[in-house]
């Protein structure tokens, strides 16, 4: 028999992957069953009870398993020289193959149970925003298969350039970077969600009213500043030790490399490990990010900015385009230039070209609006119904007219742009400060955009569009005149046809 006429080699998922989805709805039906046990004995006997949700339970965990046992003995995938298929369904049976010059990534992520038992989820993808249509996935394979198919698929001629850029490890976990997870926004908000949690947990079990109750009596001497500024020390020191097991799971084992072949590949994960890949030619710069409370400390972290990363709808906390941790900005810088193949960051050997004050003010004209429209409309509640919302709005004018001009002036202070060889980077933010550094070579198009006010203040916000990224990154209330030189000279001849030199 002829290579031609042997039948292709179908493989099937490892099938531990039905004892994982056992498990799974173990802990699913144990975590609904015990509220529901505690409900049910209020009106049976107690064993009479368990035996109903353990019923349901053993119901639940034996349908699940039996239509995922179903799923495994009907998925087949091949590998192929040209296609990479997958086969599955038993009424619905689909057929869905991709080319393999068109994968771009092969990502390859475990969480706890998958690690146990040795086996790994594999995400084989196009880069195409079309979703599951542009993807494979293998639910699961042993972690060498795992690594196999990634290697196979990957495998790319080694570029010219990676001579004087040689591959090998550009970054590896420093636990000092630790460091910063508590000044992040996470901490406020995992307080937040824990308060809530202990809420919620308590209306299940029918204690909340108790609950109430002994908050109420911890807290019934004491002023009203009190009441409210311990609860929220409380829940700020939760989330602080939220923070920092959350940077543990996500980060713990972090290697940032680079491959033969011109791929990147990115590793990182203490419960759920992630392996992330992004091949080099489908870099178009990097985004080096600055949040409000990390910027204070000179940290900054870094993303790619690159074509086909689409994120996993189903594992939104993967974050396919993070090269690097919050760490201290000049290691970013660093880590960004090796990245980019350059002998420093752009974003580091560039002074920016700053924007007009007529760019300050249009920030403060909003910064101001958006603090006393509350203290507006609370004033005139005052006066229509209770003098307390009058000293409510005066507190909320004497804190937050002096916030919001803070943060105008320093997001002016951030907007900047300038051309740096290949790159042309654009700066804006305040809450969130990013600095896009991005191969002029990407560029497909400008969006010229001015409001009335723009137009009476000489301003311009000019938006670059790439295939890469977001899509579109923006140089915000710029000059006129230097804003749309600076667009011509970053991509000659793109927008010259559309310009009055006159």
């Amino acid at each position: 028999m002829s290579d031609a006429e042997r039948p292709p080699d179908w493989r099937r998922l490892d099938g531990r992957t039905v004892l994982v989805t056992a498990l799974v709805m173990a802990g699913v039906a144990g975590g609904a069953g015990l509220p529901a046990l505690v409900g049910l004995a209020d009106g049976m006997p107690l064993l009479k009870a368990a035996a109903w949700v353990l019923a349901g339970a053993a119901l639940l965990i034996g349908a699940v398993t039996g239509a995922d046992l179903v799923r495994w003995q009907r998925t087949r995938y091949h590998i192929g020289p040209e296609r990479a298929e997958l086969h599955t369904g038993l009424l619905l049976v689909k057929r869905r193959s991709l080319a393999r010059e068109r994968i771009r990534t092969v990502d390859l992520t475990a969480n706890l149970l998958l690690r146990v038992l040795g086996l790994v989820k594999v995400r084989i993808g196009t880069g195409e925003h079309g979703g599951g249509e542009s993807t494979l996935e293998l639910d699961a394979v042993t972690r060498a298969e795992g690594e196999r198919l990634r290697l196979e698929l990957l495998a790319r001629v080694q570029p010219r350039e990676a001579v004087t850029h040689p591959d090998g490890t550009l970054a590896v976990l420093d636990p000092a970077w630790i460091r910063y997870a508590p000044f992040s926004f996470v901490a406020p908000l995992l307080g937040g969600a824990a308060a809530g949690a202990v809420m919620q947990v308590s209306e299940w079990f029918g204690a909340q009213a108790a609950v109430i109750d002994w908050v109420w009596e911890r807290f019934k001497d004491t002023s009203i500043v009190w009441m409210i500024v311990v609860p929220a020390a409380a829940a700020l020191v939760t989330g602080v030790f939220g923070a920092l097991g959350l940077w543990v799971e996500m980060w713990w084992n972090y290697r940032l490399e680079r491959e033969p072949g011109g791929t990147l590949r990115v590793r990182r994960g203490l419960f759920t490990t992630r392996s992330i890949s992004i091949e080099e030619r489908r870099l178009r710069g990097v985004d080096l990010i600055e949040p409000l409370g990390l910027r204070l400390f000179g940290a900054a972290r870094l993303d790619a900015v690159a074509t086909g990363l689409v994120h996993n709808d189903k594992d939104t906390s993967a974050d396919a385009n993070v090269l690097l941790p919050v760490v201290p900005r000049a290691l970013a810088e660093q880590v960004a230039a090796q990245v980019l193949r350059e002998t420093a960051s752009p974003s580091a050997s560039s002074l920016l070209t700053p924007h007009p004050p007529a760019a300050r003010g249009r920030r403060l004209r909003w910064a101001l609006g958006a603090a006393l429209l509350p203290v507006a409309v609370l004033a005139l509640l005052g006066m229509l119904l209770t003098p307390v919302l009058l000293w409510i709005a005066v507190g909320c004018g004497v804190v937050g007219v002096p916030v919001a001009v803070l943060l105008a002036l320093d997001a002016y202070r951030a907007l900047g742009h300038a051309i740096a060889g290949d790159y042309l980077l654009t700066r804006s933010g305040t809450v969130r400060r990013s600095t896009v550094a991005l191969q002029r070579a990407g560029v497909i198009g400008w969006t010229v955009r001015r409001s009335v006010f723009q137009r009476r203040a000489g301003l311009i916000t000019l938006t670059a569009t790439t295939a890469a990224g977001g899509g579109a990154y923006g140089v915000y209330d710029a000059a006129e005149g230097e804003g749309l030189e600076f667009a011509s000279e970053a991509v000659p001849g793109l927008l010259d046809p559309f310009l009055d030199r006159s």
